[in-house]
């Protein structure tokens, strides 16, 4: 069929397809299921951590790894946003790491089968990142086992993640505006 009515349904049906795709990956996310996490990856996908700019995860092995180890440290995980449309969108969750409260989001683009081919991760606040990076690291290096280098990343990473946890309950409060001194009080 040609006319507007074909490009409609085309549209429908790529639309559905890209649904379809968020939808299994909030579900596998939102139950720590790293198996079903992969099912909504294309061949080529790409991962882009706020944790380094060193590299990147390619490939649904290399993601798999570390959304495996992922759902072992981010626990609780509850979408509250989903904005966008067609093939881009962006998820934001709200999950615990350790006894931080963590929010991510996520900028997800889909390709043509609606699969996930592009995913670039952003969280906050600094002391629950760090506290990612310090449970997340090791763990996905023992699953690439590489446990040694495991042990000297959890040793390097656990004074970053003590240090901003500390800072951030006794220091940062104290730049709160609403405990500014007025002029002439």
């Amino acid at each position: 069929m040609e006319g507007p009515g074909r490009e409609g349904a085309v549209h429908t049906e790529e639309t559905e397809r890209y649904d379809r795709t968020i939808a299994a990956w909030r579900t596998a996310a939102e139950q720590g299921d790293a198996a079903a996490a992969v099912r909504c990856l294309a061949p080529d996908v790409e991962v882009i951590s706020p944790l380094t700019a060193r590299f990147r995860f390619h490939g649904p092995g290399q993601v798999g790894d570390m959304l495996a180890a992922a759902y072992e440290v981010l626990t609780d995980i509850r979408f509250h946003t989903a904005v966008g449309e067609g093939a881009t969108r962006a998820l934001f969750f709200h999950a615990r790491a350790g006894g931080e409260e963590v929010e991510e989001a996520q900028l997800l683009r889909l390709d043509a089968d609606g699969l996930i081919h592009e995913l670039t991760l952003f969280g906050r606040p600094l002391p629950a990142l760090t506290t990612v990076l310090r449970d997340l690291g090791p763990r996905l290096l023992r699953r690439q086992g590489r446990p040694g280098l495991a042990r000297v990343v959890a040793l390097a990473t656990r004074p970053l993640a003590a240090l901003t946890g500390s800072g951030d309950r006794r220091i940062v409060p104290l730049g709160d505006p609403s405990r500014a001194r007025r002029p002439g009080r």
